[in-house]
């Protein structure tokens, strides 16, 4: 499909009259695809109005109906063949494998939602049957279900072209739930949101569904995202991406006459806790090799990044700093997303190497490519960590902060002092567990994962999966962006009391026709069919 640079409203291209901007491809800074045209606040409000208008069908749709168009929407992106990663490609300077691999995390994940919305138990069905006889009162008939907020207005995430964009997992766990969505896409992949955002179209109209269900918008600016937020007609937000942007989103949001939820993924370190036990001998060596390759992987542009690392004082962690250097050394650049992203980096390196005892440990080699930056440790001792705050700032990059620590209390301290986190991480060994219980003591007070051995790049899309923490690595820590239970942002309860069973919803009525989990009572009452 040749792209047209035009935003695509209710299954409709339409040019934009605000201006004009091009795609830039990062390796090279060459501009590249067509001019993409961006919406006037007509045009936006256009584009909400239809998934006003649409939401009340869609939120209509029966479990399979819905579930087949998620269903459809990753057989209509698979259906784009090539042309998407050759063009996600060019705009991101991501590798052909990492986006191959990633359009399967797509598809993947709104065919896991479709499975979750087909078996209905996101609903959460709670039935109380009336207590006529009960003394001294007698108890209503009481009957709960959740259901759709209403439009969600999702941004697209620069990192995540295709996973965490167009058709990822904000927009499908809001589809899901049943809640049309209008995507601001990100502006540094405009071409391969196009082609995404047509495929959604597609398979809309190919399973029936309102047309005002999906809208694809292009704008300039901060004013297209505080707009959108402010819209009466958004219900809520999905957003991955700064912490500047998500605040901003936040208080659009709160600023209005009916505040929304903004549900903004924003700012991580991932701290990683090498215990003595994981670094005895050759293990310590090893183990330096697998960090550099985490902390640089994807030129470290990961939300779950492993920018800081505590490890113990001593020959040991001596042996595990010298692993660290020798695979820095060996470790190239890789291009980064964009320009501004390359600048953030220098600057935020640039800042921590001239902070206060903090030392460079070694420094890399710049990549072949225009924005790709060598990669970097630092290291500092703990007392001078927890001196300054500033220390535990992110630098959204291939950078990483190395704190020595001779005491598992200090260490300890030194944890209960940091922001909330996407996910932390511990090392060790059988030897370990007594400092590992006083340590996950803390961590799972700052942490949404919380990860033993491993690295935390990589984000399995299940339904135990928490990709979310407390503030500021979310605006709210109660939910999760990765994994099924992320539907449960987009849904509130209602309590239907003593309605008669020709009013009750389906999934409410007594014959259970959807086929659902309920509980009865509290008691877990399976339909036959299961």
């Amino acid at each position: 499909m040749p792209l047209t640079g035009h935003s695509i409203i209710a299954g409709q291209a339409t040019p934009g009259s605000a201006g004009t901007f091009r795609g830039v491809n990062p390796a090279t800074g060459d501009e590249i695809g067509p001019e993409v045209t961006t919406l006037t606040a007509e045009q936006l409000t256009a584009a909400t109005q239809a998934a006003a208008h649409a939401f009340p069908a869609y939120r209509a749709t029966s479990p399979a109906d819905r579930a087949g168009f998620l269903e459809a929407i990753a057989d209509e992106i698979e259906g784009i063949g090539d042309d998407l990663i050759e063009t996600a490609h060019a705009e991101s300077g991501l590798p052909v494998a990492r986006l191959t691999g990633e359009r399967g995390r797509t598809c993947g994940q709104l065919r896991l939602f479709a499975k979750v919305v087909r078996a209905g138990d996101h609903l959460g069905v709670r039935i109380d049957p009336a207590l006529p006889d009960r003394t001294p009162l007698p108890r209503p008939d009481l009957r709960q279900r959740m259901i759709a907020l209403g439009p969600v207005a999702v941004f697209g995430a620069s990192n995540f072209p295709l996973a965490f964009s167009t058709a990822g997992g904000d927009t499908a766990s809001a589809l899901a739930a049943g809640c049309p969505v209008v995507v601001k896409a990100h502006n540094a992949h405009p071409g391969t949101a196009e082609l995404v955002g047509h495929a959604i179209a597609a398979a809309a109209e190919r399973t029936g569904m309102p047309a005002g269900v999906f809208s694809l918008v292009f704008g300039q600016g901060n004013e297209t995202g505080a707009a959108l937020v402010s819209d009466p007609a958004i219900a809520a937000v999905g957003f991955t991406g700064s912490r500047a942007g998500g605040l901003a989103l936040v208080a659009a949001a709160a600023a209005r006459p009916r505040p929304i939820p903004v549900y903004a993924e924003m700012s991580s370190v991932n701290p990683v806790v090498v215990l003595p036990g994981a670094i005895e001998g050759e293990r310590a060596w090893d183990l330096a090799t697998a960090y550099v390759a985490s902390l640089t992987q994807g030129s470290g542009q990961f939300c779950t990044n492993p920018g800081l690392l505590f490890l113990p004082a001593g020959e040991a962690g001596d042996r595990f700093a010298d692993g660290v250097a020798a695979a820095v050394r060996e470790a190239a650049g890789q291009t980064m997303l964009t320009g501004g992203i390359h600048d953030h980096f220098a600057a935020g390196t640039e800042r921590l190497g001239t902070t206060g005892d903090v030392t460079t440990v070694a420094v890399g080699t710049e990549g072949e490519t225009q924005n790709a930056p060598a990669p970097v440790v630092f290291g500092v001792e703990i007392a001078e960590f927890v001196s300054d705050d500033s220390l535990a700032d992110e630098i959204f990059g291939a950078s990483g902060l190395i704190v020595r620590y001779e005491e598992v209390a200090s260490l300890a301290a030194a944890l209960e002092r940091m922001e909330g986190q996407l996910t932390a991480t511990l090392h060790g060994t059988d030897t370990d567990h007594d400092a590992a219980r006083t340590l996950l003591a803390v961590l799972e007070t700052r942490a949404g994962r919380v990860l033993w051995g491993g690295w935390p790049t990589g984000v399995e899309v299940s339904h135990a999966m928490v990709h979310g923490g407390p503030f500021p690595a979310t605006s709210d820590s109660r939910t999760t962006s990765v994994g099924t239970l992320a539907i449960e942002r987009f849904q509130r309860p209602v309590c239907y009391q003593d309605l008669p069973e020709a009013l009750l919803p389906e999934a409410l009525r007594e014959d259970n026709p959807w086929g659902l989990v309920r509980r009865l009572d509290g008691e877990l009452q399976l339909p036959a069919s299961r």
